[in-house]
């Protein structure tokens, strides 16, 4: 048996990057997957296919994460199209990188809006769900610069931490109906965001990690699969690096 085989995962921001390995990954480990993204496009039609070849059902939904309204819709659309939401994924995030004295309130908020707000908002959506259901697994995206922070990064490194006090926190309250919360904080990780860095800056962070290379999104979506499936059903309130030792 598959180790995600019979549940539904809802997955914030899916169409590229980490959400779509994550996306990949269930589906490969017989989740259905119900995903988002800012639009839908090209990118989503796409990732619905390969979910479809792989005999589970996949649907992707426009839907602005950090609008409280458009999650609320998004989690009603897919309860009418999936009938459940077992695994939530919060993953939905932005960069607006700067010095602190150059950093306008306008990518401030933004940051927050995106990166801490959407978690709040989707996690709202599936509570009365996954309370009645008694079970469930919510896996909030965070980093280590949440962990560690990083200069230039204040608004980022804010929003990540945010989602790591947050994760305990509802951890705490929702661990009696067997709802479980935790957090991942990858490092850097290989996507089409890094990859447009210079060679040489992207060696000279590899080279600061004990394991001597950059992340792959599929090793952020291992661990998601971990915390989705039952194998780590004593697991909660956790933030767990994927980093390759970089924050130890």
């Amino acid at each position: 048996m598959k180790l995600l085989e019979g549940k539904t995962a809802v997955i914030t921001g899916a169409a590229r990057g980490i959400g779509r390995a994550i996306a990949l990954k269930f589906g490969a480990e017989g989740a259905n997957v119900a995903f988002s993204d800012i639009r839908y496009d090209e990118n989503c039609e796409s990732l619905e296919k390969e979910l479809e070849a792989m005999g589970v059902k996949g649907k992707g939904y426009a839907s602005d994460a950090s609008s409280f309204e458009g999650s609320e819709q998004f989690i009603n659309d897919v309860l009418t199209d999936f009938g459940q939401v077992d695994i939530l994924v919060n993953n939905a995030g932005i960069t607006r990188d700067n010095l602190l004295m150059r950093m306008g309130e306008a990518d401030w908020d933004l940051i927050m809006k995106i990166n801490l707000k959407s978690a709040f908002n989707l996690t709202k959506g599936v509570l009365r769900t996954m309370m009645k259901q008694r079970s469930g697994s919510i896996i909030n995206m965070s980093s280590v610069v949440g962990v560690n922070g990083n200069a230039g990064q204040a608004n980022y490194s804010a929003s990540k931490a945010g989602l790591i006090g947050f994760t305990k926190s509802i951890a705490q309250e929702l661990g009696s109906r067997n709802i479980r919360c935790n957090a991942i904080a990858p490092g850097f990780i290989i996507t089409e965001m890094t990859e447009k860095l210079p060679e040489d800056v992207r060696n000279s962070w590899a080279e600061k990690i004990p394991l001597k290379r950059g992340g792959t999104p599929e090793d952020v979506a291992n661990v998601c699969v971990f915390l989705g499936s039952e194998l780590s059903s004593y697991v909660s309130g956790q933030v767990i690096s994927v980093c390759g030792g970089m924050s130890t």
